[in-house]
């Protein structure tokens, strides 16, 4: 089953109006490989002006979402208030949600059904932290992770799951190819064996943590790896050369 590339970049808390317009420019001037079906996580309070301004091949999302439509939720937003405004994708489960806000998994899983219910696309995050890797509880962890979306969510057609190993984010360690396959690779499995093999073979997972132009090509080389999430590098003109990653 072919998989469609997916490259998304996650700006976090960074940018302003003046440099949106800055990296619109490095997309737009391109070039795109036209196979790529490419994602771009805003801060809530540019989604307008970027979706306004963003090429139309290009998706524009949210970096989180609340799991109910409305209510007294001070400082959150809904998916329905994102697909108001035309955005379509949110980006949810991410280590620095579940690290420093203390995301549990439910409330996670519950934010990805609503969402998906909603009628959001939903890049839904998982993985390990350095002291879990060291203790070869890798495959336990995202295993646990993975299983608290299955158990909330009925139809994947519109997620795509992005392993971040939490040691390789922000910290210019990057995981090994062969890491990051192996990690993939047991997702993938996973998926066949508690939900469809029709499901696991149509689901994208990619790779997210300190992906650069000088390490996508090896990574996107391994059989299960469909994609990158991209923090810091989409802030920079290379995050064109891991778009194109595939060529």
């Amino acid at each position: 089953m072919s998989r469609k590339f997916f490259v998304g970049g996650n700006w976090k808390m960074n940018g302003s109006k003046k440099i949106a317009d800055e990296l619109l420019g490095h997309i737009s001037r391109g070039p795109l490989d036209p196979n790529v079906e490419i994602l771009i996580g805003v801060p809530a309070i540019y989604l307008d002006f970027v979706k306004e301004q963003a090429p139309c091949t290009v998706h524009v999302s949210a970096q989180n979402c609340f799991k109910t439509e409305k209510g007294a939720f001070t400082g959150e937003i809904s998916p329905s208030m994102l697909k108001d405004i035309g955005v379509d994708w949110v980006i949810l489960g991410h280590s620095e949600r579940r690290q420093i806000f203390q995301e549990t998994d439910l409330l996670i899983a519950e934010k990805i059904n609503h969402a998906l219910e909603t009628g959001l696309s939903v890049v839904a995050c998982i993985g390990e932290t350095l002291e879990e890797r060291e203790a070869g509880q890798t495959e336990a962890v995202v295993a646990k992770q993975i299983k608290a979306i299955k158990e909330k969510i009925s139809n994947w057609q519109n997620v795509v799951i992005a392993y971040e190993p939490v040691w390789a984010i922000g910290t210019g360690k990057t995981a090994s190819p062969q890491q990051a396959q192996e990690v993939h690779k047991v997702l993938r499995k996973w998926l066949t064996d508690e939900v469809s093999e029709t499901v696991a073979q149509n689901t994208r997972i990619i790779y997210g943590g300190s992906v650069t132009a000088s390490n996508c090509k090896e990574l996107a080389k391994e059989v299960d790896i469909d994609g990158f999430l991209v923090g810091g590098a989409s802030l920079k003109p290379e995050f064109i050369d891991i778009i194109n990653a595939n060529q």
